[in-house]
C-alpha cells in the first residue's frame, strides 16, 4: 500500500499514477494525517483524477475538518456544485483562492452557478489584489457568460487592475458596448490610467464590442510595424483576414529575434492569409521535447497554433506524440501548481495532436482559420503565474 508522502511524490512527478495514489492523497487530506499539507496542494489540483471520491471529499468539506480551501477546488475541478457554499465561504471571509492557475480548477463549474459569487469578490472594499485579478482572469475566460458583471467590472478601469479588465470587456463581446467610449480613450492613450500595455488590448476590445474594426486595426497595426511588435500581433491574428494589409509586415516579423514575436507573427501571418507554409516550420522550431515548463518561452502556445493550423502541420505530429508519450510531469513549476501547468500543456499537445490527424486522414482539404478566439495575454504583462495561495497560510513566491 502506498504512503500519503509517496503517492504525493508520485502524483506530482509523474503523468499517469496510478489509482492507489490517488486514493492515499484522498485520504491524507479527509482525514489530515501528517501528510495533509502537501497532499492538499495536490487534491487541489487533481480535476477528474479523483472523480470517484467525489462524495468523501464533498462529506470532508461539509464538516469543515480543515484545508477547506483544497477541498473546495478538489470539488470545483470535478464540476461538482457542492463546491459553490464553500467557495461563497470563502469569498466573505476574504480568503478565496487567489493563486492564478487555479481559475483552470474554478472554470469547471457552471458560469451561471459561481458567477454571483465572482462578482461579490469584485465588490470588495479595498479590492485585494490577487483575489481581483485571478477573478477577472476567471470572467475572462467565460467570455460573454460574464456580461451580468458588468457594473462590478468596469470599475476596475479606474485603479491598477485595468490592463485585466480590459481584456474581460473583450470577451465578453457585444454586451461590452456600453463601454466603447471608454475603450476608446484607452486606445488613444487618453484615460487617466492608460498605460503602455493598454492601447492594443483596449482597441481590440473596441472591436470585440462594437464590431467596428478600424481603431484595433490602426494601433495593432502601428505597433507590428514597431519596436513592440509582439503586444500587437496576437490582437491582429484575432482580426484575421480583416488584417490583410498588415500581412507583409507580419511575415517580415516571422525571421525576428525573439521567440515570442516569430511565434506570434507566425499565427497572426496563417489568421491573416490562410497560407500554413511559411508559418508551420517557425511555429515547429519552437517545440522542444525537452522544455521544462519555464514559462518565459512560448512552447505551448507553439504547440497550440500548430493544432489551430491542423493537416497543414502534419510535420508536427511525431514531435507532439513523443512528447505526450512522456512518463514526468514538467519539472519547471512549483509543486503547488506543477499538476495543472502539466495537464494544460497535455491538454493542448493531445487538441493538437487530434486536430492534425483529423485533417490528414481524409481528403486533402484547403487550410481554414482557426475558429474565432481572443489572444492570450501578451508576454510582459503576464503576472502572478506562478504566485501561492494568499490566506491565511500562504505568501506570494514570486
Amino acid at each position: 500500500m502506498r504512503t500519503a508522502g509517496s503517492a504525493v511524490k508520485a502524483v506530482v512527478r509523474y503523468r499517469r499514477p496510478g489509482s492507489e495514489c490517488w486514493d492515499a492523497v484522498v485520504t491524507a487530506v479527509c482525514e489530515e494525517t501528517r501528510h495533509s499539507w502537501d497532499a492538499a496542494r495536490a487534491l487541489a489540483q487533481a480535476g477528474p483524477a479523483v472523480s470517484a471520491h467525489a462524495d468523501r471529499i464533498a462529506k470532508a468539506l461539509d464538516e469543515r475538518r480543515g484545508r477547506g480551501d483544497e477541498l473546495a477546488c478538489a470539488l470545483a475541478g470535478l464540476g461538482d456544485l457542492r463546491a459553490l457554499p464553500a467557495l461563497r465561504r470563502l469569498a466573505k471571509d476574504g480568503h478565496f483562492p487567489t493563486y492564478r492557475m487555479h481559475v483552470r480548477v474554478l472554470a469547471a463549474l457552471p458560469a451561471a452557478e459561481l458567477l454571483p459569487t465572482m462578482r461579490a469578490v469584485l465588490r470588495q472594499d479595498p479590492p485585494k489584489y490577487h483575489a481581483s485579478t485571478s477573478v477577472l482572469e476567471l470572467l475572462a475566460q467565460w467570455g460573454p457568460a460574464s456580461a451580468p458583471a458588468l457594473p462590478e467590472v468596469l470599475p476596475y478601469l479606474d485603479g491598477p487592475y485595468a490592463y485585466d479588465a480590459l481584456r474581460v470587456l473583450g470577451r465578453i463581446g457585444p454586451a461590452a458596448a456600453v463601454a466603447a467610449d471608454r475603450l476608446a480613450d484607452f486606445a488613444a492613450g487618453r484615460a487617466p490610467r492608460s498605460a503602455r500595455h493598454h492601447p492594443r488590448t483596449a482597441a481590440w476590445a473596441h472591436w470585440r464590442a462594437t464590431g467596428d474594426p478600424v481603431l484595433a486595426l490602426d494601433v495593432c497595426g502601428a505597433a507590428a510595424a514597431s519596436g513592440s511588435a509582439s503586444h500587437g500581433l496576437p490582437f491582429l491574428a484575432d482580426l484575421g483576414p480583416l488584417a490583410a494589409a498588415h500581412a507583409d509586415t507580419v511575415r517580415g516579423l516571422m525571421e525576428s529575434s525573439g521567440a515570442w514575436t516569430r511565434v506570434a507573427a507566425a499565427h497572426a501571418y496563417w489568421r491573416i492569409t490562410g497560407d500554413a507554409e511559411p508559418a508551420v516550420p517557425v511555429l515547429l522550431a519552437e517545440v522542444d521535447p525537452e522544455w521544462t515548463g519555464l514559462p518565459a518561452l512560448p512552447r505551448r502556445e507553439a504547440v497550440r497554433h500548430l493544432g489551430e493550423i491542423g493537416a497543414p502541420a502534419a510535420a508536427a505530429a511525431p514531435l507532439l506524440r513523443r512528447i505526450l508519450a512522456a512518463e514526468e510531469r514538467l519539472s519547471h513549476p512549483y509543486d503547488n501548481v506543477r499538476i495543472l501547468a502539466d495537464e494544460a500543456y497535455v491538454r493542448t499537445l493531445t487538441e493538437a495532436s487530434a486536430r492534425i490527424g483529423a485533417g490528414t486522414a481524409g481528403p486533402a482539404a484547403a487550410p481554414r482559420p482557426a475558429p474565432e478566439r481572443a489572444p492570450e495575454p501578451s508576454p510582459e504583462p503576464r503576472r502572478g503565474v506562478l504566485v501561492r495561495w494568499l490566506g491565511p497560510r500562504g505568501a506570494r513566491t514570486r
